[in-house]
């Protein structure tokens, strides 16, 4: 055995060596005898005691050493081992952690785990010692108050209080409700409660210690369809009021787990009461609420925690929904190789107006910067001289009317088309829209691009037949598509893209990405310097830019998505558009690199 095998965790050799041998999960279980569910627990690390006989059926099927422990310091150190994304371990080890369940799939998860042999009562001791745990890492010993709530999240509320008085914390449980009603798993945890349970009325903070205390807040999960109202309501708003620091389990009471809004609000806005915590504990895997705002906001920060659902429940569920990270698309971002000319790499054409010449101009650099090897502005022609004037390493192409338009659509080496920013609302550019989607040629949407549908937008969701993307804002997204049934912004952009038939990106803080097919897609890493003239534009030339080097178009719409936000988070404070292009490069060394960023 090498020195340098010694110095690696388990796991760490065993991937190595399937990377090596080229197998997939299947195939181990297959020269193993041990299912692929247990072969992706061994291959990140996450079993605690592994058994024996499975260990060395796993060791000698890829000849590495059955010692599990890091050598050297005589103490075991399973560490979180990454499975390489370029590997076809199953479709869900690359991004098993990008995926979000809405509640439903929740649901379905925790009746699979308990058909696996995962019963409820330890599903929910888990999840008690996952909220035990993190606040243990945060807090010092502090009296802490815990309100239980009607269902299994008060049920975690109590699996909670026991755990933290064992370890001599004071502990005050006050329970929503009659404690003879419970039911289930939390009638059983509530009767291993050995302490007081006091009911949820006006005295719950005269009662409280000086100081203050922390709040565990177990009233009600993710699946919360009603707003929060008497005494539940009564006690959020004395939280915030108080500023008293919260720990949620699963999501703040009052906050939808699918939509993030706040129930009894409209759509989100004020109206409704949710808590406002510090942290929040879910389970298994986040869900769509988390990510969007309110709920986003109202959550602070998110830990994730394994309660032993086990990983293979998500092939019988098949989510659709992902936070937007590099493991998604990473195998599909276009990657120059030495063969390459500006040519191969795609020429995008981006459309610019006469006043508001800056827009097209950020996204043509933009796009140069994506990668694209050739990028022509095409403009009136009374507009030509400013942009030849400051554009280097861009062409420019003076348009005389749609005829001029229709020359360059003629060339099918111009393969990506970007129109929209600063084009103007006007016939004229909703012409040239209908142009370009009646060549069958690729395209990115934009601004007025847009904007040119809102009195017949079925006129270009019927010419769009071609790879499209639309990135609207939220105003343009309410003209394009009306005010609709669709609860929530997920669910929006969905139905927009089934109706469209194109790629939607509604940007925002939260912004969101659906294809026809229903696959969704939240991005978290935007910072809020980004709300800036021209980011939007900025954005729309990554997206093309990426297409015109045929990366498909949600993957493209995913990744120009992501790296705008890392360009962004990268600079910090005092940020303009102009300095988002020149920020990707150290963007996109690090995705080459694969290092996070």
């Amino acid at each position: 055995m090498s020195q340098n095998e010694l110095s690696a965790t388990w796991h760490e050799r065993a991937l190595q060596v399937l990377r090596e041998r080229g197998w997939s999960r299947a195939e181990l279980a297959r020269q193993s005898g041990v299912s692929k569910e247990s072969i992706y627990k061994y291959l990140v690390g996450s079993i605690d005691k592994p058994r024996g006989d499975n260990l060395r059926a796993i060791s000698q099927a890829l000849g590495v050493s059955e010692v599990w422990l890091t050598f050297g310091t005589g103490e075991k150190q399973v560490l979180q081992a990454s499975v390489p994304p370029h590997e076809d371990i199953s479709p869900w080890d690359a991004a098993g952690q990008a995926v979000l369940l809405s509640v439903d799939e929740m649901y379905r998860a925790d009746a699979l785990a308990i058909e696996a042999g995962v019963s409820g009562l330890e599903l929910m001791e888990a999840a008690g010692t996952a909220i035990v745990r993190e606040i243990i890492q945060r807090w010092s010993k502090i009296p802490v108050l815990i309100l239980c709530g009607p269902g299994n999240n008060g049920g975690d509320g109590f699996v909670t209080a026991r755990l933290l008085e064992a370890q001599g914390w004071p502990v005050r449980l006050v329970l929503l409700g009659e404690k003879e009603k419970l039911k289930g798993d939390a009638a059983a945890n509530a009767g291993r409660w050995k302490g007081v349970v006091s009911g949820l009325r006006e005295s719950l903070f005269k009662d409280a210690p000086q100081g203050g205390e922390l709040v565990v807040d177990a009233l009600f999960g993710a699946g919360l369809t009603r707003p929060l109202e008497g005494a539940a309501a009564w006690a959020v708003k004395e939280l915030e009021r108080r500023h008293l620091p919260v720990v949620a389990v699963d999501v703040p009471s009052g906050v939808h787990g699918d939509s993030g809004h706040i129930l009894g609000g409209d759509r989100g806005d004020d109206g409704g009461v949710a808590a406002r915590a510090q942290l929040t504990v879910t389970f298994f895997r986040r869900k769509p609420g988390h990510l969007l705002f309110p709920g986003r906001g109202l959550c602070g920060e998110v830990v994730t925690a394994d309660i032993g659902t086990p990983v293979a429940v998500l092939d019988n569920i098949t989510p659709k929904q992902y936070e937007n990270s590099p493991t998604l698309w990473r195998e599909l971002y276009p990657a120059p190789t030495s063969e390459d000319h500006k040519y191969s790499r795609g020429h995008a054409v981006v459309v610019g107006g006469v006043q508001m010449t800056g827009a097209a101009r950020l996204a043509a650099r933009a796009c140069l910067r994506a990668g694209a090897g050739l990028v022509s502005i095409a403009c009136p022609a009374e507009a030509w001289p400013v942009y030849a004037a400051t554009t280097l390493g861009i062409l420019t192409v003076p348009l005389a009317g749609l005829d001029s338009l229709s020359g360059l659509l003629a060339d099918e080496r111009k393969n990506l088309y970007l129109l929209g920013p600063g084009n103007g609302i006007s016939g004229e550019t909703r012409a040239r829209v209908l142009a370009v989607l009646g060549a069958g040629r690729p395209c990115v949407l934009d601004a007025d691009a847009l904007s040119v549908f809102s009195k017949s937008p079925e006129v270009l969701f019927d010419s769009i037949r071609s790879p499209c993307v639309l990135t609207p804002h939220e105003g343009e997204f309410r003209r394009l598509f009306g005010d609709m049934e669709e609860e929530g912004k997920l669910a929006r952009v969905r139905s927009a893209a089934r109706r469209s038939g194109a790629v939607v990106l509604l940007k925002g803080a939260d912004t969101v990405i659906a294809d026809p097919q229903g696959n969704a897609v939240i991005n978290g890493n935007a910072p809020p310097t980004l709300a800036t003239a021209g980011s939007g534009d900025v954005l729309a030339g990554f997206i093309a830019g990426l297409m015109a080097q045929n990366m498909p178009p949600f993957a493209a719409a995913c990744a120009g998505s992501w790296i705008h936000g890392a360009a962004g988070a990268s600079f910090g404070p005092g940020l303009i558009a102009e300095d988002l292009p020149d920020l990707l490069p150290a963007v996109l060394r690090g995705l080459a690199s694969k290092a996070p960023i």
